[in-house]
């Protein structure tokens, strides 16, 4: 490539070529064994858990987010956890075979998938949509976010290795290095792209899902955590400090705000205080507020991923080292009060509602002020306050006294394990639930005739004929007649070998 060539212009010929090195790649791939998928997929997991530490070292070198050891954490979850959720799950050939209705389903691939990346979570969602997409034979394009260019493409390079090694074919695994919007865009909308995948600020998300083509995306979480006077108040306090530290609160399902239940709010703030919470006085949190944001309410990047002492110094107060967040106490949500808006960061709010309705309504206030349809969590001991606040909550994941960052992810939940949390409808995405290999592959039905056809469908000019009702003897049995067991597998295996055969005449 050219190096006179504009910067717009190279981006925009760099998608160009890897879009259509992608398609070209998935065609040597595309009637791969689930064998030989699953064995490049461990690979790539193999290599991420090696280098999963160098990898989050670079991140923060780079962008200055979080801490090292908390993104290598997330790069092995986003390795080895994602993939002990997804391994065992069938992606190519027959996928199942439905006996009593009649149909067998094939899994094949989406096709070409661009994978918008963020800032704050760069190494380690590139790993994951790389891990689900080549699960389901798709060849995967990372876009990287700017300011975290070089680690997101060092992590292309070691997951695009070790597949390759491994069996993958050259150029199914790409990365966007000449980064200009014009480039973004072209890969988005380029005619060999098949489905975007947008992890990302809102910017970012309305411009994957402008482009014409399928895409999921994700939605801001401003996620109110409320702690019901049935808590455990000790252990609420330890994870909402815990979880809101975590990395420098740089996932999207972090607490945001505490809505403390009246008779337990004192108690809560002391034990949140012992575990390293400094509260803030008035002063120090409009100081704070002040600068973090701009004037559209959007968070300033330079604020963003960063230690309680950074921000109270750029706020120009000072805080011990042993604090692990800022909190500020509020008194309202909403454009008057800033600091009621997602921060991810080491910043939490604080609340008072006086018992669970009142907490319900603040949960519920915070949401609707920038975080629809993502996550909400509660800490309680009361089964039926907890199951009130889940029915009512506009919140696909509703987190039970656990972390509101790793249990969102899917790290301490039994939710699947994704770095990338849809919002459902509500909050703008196609999908309610967290991204995972089934929204990656497509599945093809193969339906045989099941149930015979009302008179009234079958008249023509007043004649009738019914063929279903016998086989005629010169009729040739094409319908698999076994009901279970040996006779059943033969009949998937059958079917799979057929539609091999035919798929590949069709793309000679």
């Amino acid at each position: 490539m050219s190096q006179t060539m504009d910067a717009d212009l190279r981006s925009v010929q760099q998608a160009r070529d890897l879009a259509v090195g992608a398609r070209e790649a998935m065609r040597s791939f595309q009637f791969a064994s689930q064998q030989q998928v699953d064995k490049i997929c461990e690979a790539m997991v193999a290599a991420v858990m090696r280098e999963a530490g160098r990898l989050g070292q670079l991140a923060h070198d780079e962008t200055g987010f979080g801490y090292p050891a908390h993104k290598k954490l997330k790069n092995e979850f986003a390795a080895q956890g994602v993939w002990d959720s997804i391994k065992d799950i069938p992606t190519c050939g027959v996928l199942r075979h439905d006996e009593v209705n009649k149909v067998v389903e094939i899994g094949w691939p989406v096709g070409v998938i661009v994978a918008l990346t963020p800032s704050t979570n760069p190494t380690s969602t590139a790993i994951f949509k790389i891990l689900i997409g080549v699960k389901a034979r798709n060849a995967v394009i990372v876009a990287p976010h700017p300011s975290a260019q070089k680690c997101t493409a060092e992590a292309v390079r070691v997951m695009a290795e070790a597949g390759e090694a491994a069996g993958l074919p050259k150029g199914m695994i790409g990365c966007l290095t000449e980064l200009t919007i014009e480039g973004t865009t072209e890969l988005m909308s380029h005619r060999a792209t098949s489905m975007i995948l947008a992890t990302g600020g809102p910017g970012m998300v309305k411009a994957a899902h402008s482009q014409g083509k399928p895409a999921i995306g994700v939605g801001p979480g401003n996620v109110p955590v409320y702690v019901d006077r049935s808590a455990h108040i000790v252990r609420a306090a330890q994870m909402i400090v815990e979880s809101k530290s975590f990395d420098c609160s740089t996932i999207c399902a972090t607490e945001q705000c505490v809505v403390a239940d009246r008779p337990i709010a004192d108690r809560l703030k002391a034990e949140m205080q012992a575990r390293g919470a400094y509260f803030m006085s008035k002063a120090e949190a409009d100081k704070l507020a002040a600068i973090m944001f701009r004037p559209n309410g959007m968070m300033l990047a330079q604020y963003v991923g960063r230690t309680p002492q950074v921000l109270a110094k750029a706020a120009g107060f000072s805080v011990p080292d042993s604090a692990r967040i800022l909190v500020a106490e509020l008194d309202g949500v909403g454009p008057k009060y800033p600091l009621s808006r997602e921060k991810l960061t080491s910043v939490l709010g604080f609340m008072v509602a006086d018992g669970w309705r009142a907490g319900c309504e603040r949960a519920i206030q915070l949401l609707e002020f920038g975080g629809e349809g993502h996550s909400v969590a509660i800490h309680s001991r009361d089964e039926e306050a907890i199951l009130a606040f889940g029915v009512e909550k506009p919140a696909f994941r509703v987190l039970v006294n656990t972390w509101g960052s790793l249990g969102g992810v899917g790290f301490t939940t039994g939710i699947r394990p994704s770095m990338t949390l849809a919002p459902g409808g509500i909050g703008g995405s196609v999908i309610s639930g967290n991204v995972t290999v089934e929204h990656v592959l497509n599945v093809k039905r193969v339906a045989y005739h099941k149930n015979q056809v009302p008179e009234v469908a079958r008249a023509h000019g007043g004649i009738l004929e019914n063929v279903d009702s016998e086989v005629r003897e010169d009729d040739p049995v094409s319908v698999p007649t076994s009901t279970s067991g040996k006779g059943a597998d033969a009949d998937a295996a059958l079917v799979e070998k057929v539609v091999r055969q035919i798929l590949t005449e069709l793309h000679k």
